[in-house]
């Protein structure tokens, strides 16, 4: 293997996840027990400082057929209006004819948050029912992977481009990057958001390693790879959303000085030593304290005879179950709102998903694998906890 940013071959191993399925390979009943594992590592490059994983599930395996939606949570509704809002009014908000085009553009609720701010809306998105999804609801949407080979069948440049979520996905890194590049205007803007591994670590938040995610990036290691493909950061800000987020702003490299804000985040990073490798054993060990503190909460309300569920079923949260081991017989259900989940299985675990709307007696414990939208949840079920409802967050995000 070689470094997915800088080529290079040297690496150390940091985290140990050990076989997992992939997690978002949610089972049919006559499905359950055929699912492949994989190995769930993350190595550390020596000389670019690169988290990523050794193993690379395909990406037709994981992202043409996913049941992933963004438009199902309202939090995450109300960051992409934020994100495009502030686009705008900084750099286009008077201009004609401006373009946004989305890599990994699900549902089209990013996209959406564009067109009503008078945007030409493109979608790029691998999963041929989620881009039908978009389309059925007027977001323009094409159904392909993005890369350099898509960008020049698009033959267009953008104002603004878009990469949710989706920029440590890419087995094709460097096509991808390269596609953006030709996609962006000479004074466009390529709007990043990525989880930030500096708080992916602080918050012992080990359960967004998975295998849809190959790379866990921080401000250094992402300008390493901008800067290979003639692209840089100039601005850049945290965001709370998935437990804590980078949103960066990237544009054709020496076009833009870098910002105040920046610049601030660049010196915090630093002095946190979040790209050393002392930090990443020391986050290995508290995953483990992790695991012991949860299963001991689960062991003793269990004891108490009271019933667990789940809420929630996202990807990250089969990490935690599997690594966790956690069984049914502790855990009977995972609870949902995603109804392209419903009647389905947890890959590993095997645990059944039921609708949130269908519970007709709720459980003395929640268990809440969708910590990271933690306010909205607790908003959502302040009746619930009114009534004694225990909700339970496995990790508890620092904002």
């Amino acid at each position: 293997m070689k470094c997915r940013v800088c080529d290079s071959n040297d690496f150390k191993l940091v985290v140990d996840l050990k076989e997992q399925p992939w997690g978002n390979h949610f089972l049919k009943e006559d499905q359950i027990g055929s699912e492949p594992f994989y190995p769930l590592k993350v190595l550390y490059c020596t000389r670019c400082q690169t988290a990523q994983l050794d193993y690379t599930v395909k990406k037709e395996i994981m992202f043409s057929n996913h049941t992933y939606l963004s438009g199902i949570t309202k939090s995450l509704k109300t960051h992409f209006d934020d994100v495009a809002k502030d686009i705008d009014e900084r750099f286009f908000k008077d201009k004609k004819n401006k373009s946004v085009l989305d890599i990994g553009s699900n549902d089209g609720t990013q996209l959406k948050s564009y067109k009503e701010l008078g945007y030409d809306v493109l979608g790029v998105e691998s999963s041929i029912a989620i881009a039908e999804i978009a389309n059925e609801n007027n977001i323009s949407t094409l159904h392909s992977f993005f890369n350099l080979e898509t960008a020049e069948k698009i033959n267009k440049k953008f104002d603004v481009i878009n990469a949710s979520g989706v920029f440590f996905h890419l087995e094709e890194l460097h096509s991808v990057t390269d596609g953006i590049k030709k996609c962006l205007k000479d004074d466009g803007v390529f709007v990043v958001q990525f989880m930030y591994m500096k708080n992916i670590i602080q918050n012992v938040a080990f359960d967004q390693i998975y295998h849809e995610h190959l790379l866990y990036y921080t401000l250094k290691t992402i300008e390493i790879l901008l800067n290979r493909h003639r692209l840089s950061l100039f601005d850049a800000y945290f965001s709370p959303i998935h437990g804590g987020s980078i949103i960066a702003q990237v544009t054709h490299r020496g076009k833009k000085e870098k910002s105040t804000r920046l610049l601030k985040l660049i010196k915090e990073e630093v002095e946190s030593r979040c790209n050393e490798y002392e930090i990443y054993q020391k986050f290995a060990k508290n995953i483990e304290i992790l695991k012991e503190k949860n299963l001991k909460f689960l062991e003793m309300r269990k004891k108490e005879g009271k019933t667990i569920f789940a809420m929630g079923a996202p990807v990250k949260g089969n990490t935690l179950l599997n690594y966790f081991e956690i069984s049914k017989d502790t855990i009977p259900y995972l609870v949902e709102k995603n109804t392209l989940r419903k009647n389905l299985f947890s890959p590993g675990r095997h645990i059944p998903i039921i609708m949130e709307d269908e519970i007709k007696n709720p459980p003395d414990v929640y268990y809440v694998l969708a910590w990271n939208f933690k306010k909205e949840i607790l908003k959502n079920n302040e009746e619930l906890i009114k009534r004694g409802v225990e909700f339970y967050f496995p990790i508890n995000p620092k904002e």
